[in-house]
């Protein structure tokens, strides 16, 4: 799936939820947000930290969507490289695939910054 493609359907779909989400879903979702927020750490490396738990818990939605914070956020490619060997040490080799797919985003976003 593109990044913008990607990032439409995640919008939508949070919409969905929400249509049905009950007070319990509601506060989840505002203690995510307030969590990312800058505070002891800056926002760049909650960010990171997320995108490590995310490789490790082999969740590529949530990779695509950290690694787009994470450009937004203006990470280098020594950062995120970093955070993946992190990810690798921690989840072992069966996140190779992950780490894969992670990195040919993250190929794409800047290809795409490029031009």
């Amino acid at each position: 799936m593109k990044i913008e493609e990607f990032k439409k359907e995640r919008e939508r779909l949070n919409k969905v939820i929400m249509e049905h989400a009950d007070t319990v879903t509601k506060r989840f979702f505002a203690l995510d947000t307030q969590t990312y927020q800058a505070g002891a750490l800056s926002a760049k490396q909650k960010e990171l930290m997320g995108l490590a738990a995310s490789v490790v818990l082999r969740c590529d939605d949530c990779i695509l969507y950290l690694l787009i914070r994470a450009k937004e956020e203006n990470c280098s490619d020594a950062e995120i490289t970093e955070t993946a060997d992190i990810a690798l040490i921690v989840g072992g080799s069966i996140t190779i695939p992950h780490l894969r797919r992670m990195f040919d985003k993250w190929n794409e976003m800047k290809n795409m910054e490029e031009k």
